[in-house]
């Protein structure tokens, strides 16, 4: 692609030696990444700054360089603009042909939700004729091919190039604040976009929860021309947001317990596996929710009410509901040989614990233990409430670590010690191998336990512990088929 086709949509101050057909073979915003014939994107990131590798991608073959500040001299055409990242994805967009045209786009956004609701919609729509893609958190599914997922929203070469590749009909994709903080979704426009609920989570990043909302909410202006809107109005947060978009051009319908609401929950049968009453329009159907919790019947709800719009009968959609075998990381359930029932989630925010003690609660739990760890460098702010609600619900709280993210361990188990006295009364158990504090938990179970192993869901341990398993769900095989005990 020639230079002025890939800065279409881009405004630039007046570069140094812009050369308007110089072909461009690659754009890169890693400086180690280049070869001969890319283009560099410095971005002032958030550990390094990028412009300080520019000599470093020309060395590496770089013919041109776009950036923020103003840098003059270099041996290869500069030019800067307003916001790198912006123009970054903007590039990319162009440099791929602006795959998401030839796709029916969804996007879903929410704190808690979006991967079940992503996975609920893929499975439905597949099972009804359509190939269908999926950008997440657990993996990217592209062309029926699985790539392992790095972040819950690709940086936008990755997005762009996934697009690109993609030969389905339909693309789903997670949507993350950072994801649209960071401009990643920049040249993307959904024909749905879809909010499952807002909650108390990344709010050492955004701030405060209204910046969160604001972020979030961002994603509903990217809509195509008759793009529709579908929003969980049974939480303060999706209504704040119906009433934003009440003035925009966009078709905007919600699904939630209101009469007003164009797919109403009714009732619910509030068995491990829900039985829902609903009305669409003037019909009432029942439906079996094929995951268990309330949480997930609201997921069930918004995935029902984007594929009617697509053209999916509910009658159709609920057929297909009954093959669904559930997401990975995502109140997997396990059984123990003494009846204990083990549940690996990935659950990480206060509202989506409670979930899970809501189901326990509703079967009748005689016990509820808790494996819970914080990761460092995250949310630090949110930790006294989540150890709080564990303390006062759980017969028996373990506290463990998460990923280090760099925090030395020792902090990490001090901070461990301190939430426990302060808001735990020190009646939580302290152990920081993870894998030991989930073998413990499984050594002393018993027959109506529900352990609870969150924080992680399906993904991998970025450090070693004592068990030779990386995941949670691995530690829990591993525990199951140990044919004698594990030595300390």
């Amino acid at each position: 692609m020639i230079m002025d086709e890939l800065l279409n949509g881009i405004t630039v101050k007046k570069p140094e030696n812009h050369d308007p057909l110089l072909p461009i073979t690659g754009i890169q915003f890693n400086s180690r990444k280049i070869v001969p014939g890319d283009l560099f994107v410095a971005i002032d990131g958030f550990s390094a700054d990028g412009h300080r590798f520019i000599d470093q991608a020309i060395a590496n073959g770089a013919i041109a360089v776009l950036g923020q500040q103003p840098i003059a001299g270099l041996e290869v055409p500069y030019y800067q603009t307003s916001d790198s990242r912006k123009a970054l994805a903007r590039m990319a967009s162009n440099f791929y042909g602006h795959p998401c045209k030839k796709h029916i786009m969804i996007g879903v956004t929410g704190t808690n939700g979006k991967t079940t609701t992503a996975y609920l919609l893929k499975h439905i729509i597949e099972q009804s004729g359509r190939t269908c893609s999926m950008i997440g958190t657990v993996n990217n599914i592209i062309n029926n091919q699985v790539i392992k997922s790095k972040n819950t929203t690709p940086d936008p070469l990755e997005i762009q190039s996934l697009l690109a590749e993609s030969l389905d009909e339909v693309v789903i994709m997670e949507v993350s604040s950072h994801g649209i903080e960071q401009q990643r979704i920049e040249g993307i426009y959904f024909d749905y976009a879809i909010f499952t609920n807002l909650g108390n989570d990344h709010l050492d990043y955004h701030e405060s929860i209204e910046a969160y909302f604001n972020v979030k909410s961002r994603l509903f202006k990217r809509m195509k021309k008759h793009g529709t809107s579908i929003i969980a109005s049974h939480n303060e947060w999706g209504r704040k947001l119906q009433y934003k978009l009440a003035d925009s051009a966009q078709e905007v319908l919600t699904f939630g317990n209101r009469t007003d609401d164009e797919m109403q929950l009714i009732n619910v049968c509030t068995e491990y596996f829900p039985v829902i009453k609903v009305r669409h329009g003037k019909s009432t159907q029942k439906i079996q929710v094929p995951l268990p919790g309330m949480h997930n019947v609201w997921n069930t709800l918004g995935a029902l009410l984007t594929v009617e719009k697509m053209g999916i009968s509910i009658n159709e959609a609920a057929r297909h509901l009954s093959t669904f075998k559930g997401v990975p990381g995502r109140f997997e359930t396990f059984s123990h040989p003494e009846g204990a029932t083990f549940i690996v989630d990935y659950a990480h925010t206060e509202d989506a614990i409670e979930y899970c003690y809501q189901t326990a609660k509703r079967e009748n739990a005689e016990r509820i233990v808790h494996i819970l760890g914080f990761r460092g460098k995250r949310d630090s702010a949110k930790r006294k409430d989540i150890v709080s609600l564990c303390s006062d619900v759980c017969s028996q709280l373990i506290l463990t670590l998460d990923d280090l993210n760099g925090v030395p361990k020792d902090r990490m188990v001090d901070e461990l010690k301190k939430l426990n006295n302060e808001f735990a009364d020190g009646s939580a158990e302290i152990i920081p191998d993870r894998t030991k504090a989930i073998q413990h938990a499984w050594d002393k179970a018993k027959d109506g336990d529900w352990v609870f192993i969150t924080g992680k869901g399906q993904e991998t341990y970025k450090q070693s512990f004592k068990l030779p398993t990386s995941t949670d769900i691995q530690t829990i095989q591993f525990l199951k088929t140990a044919k004698h005990p594990v030595s300390s």
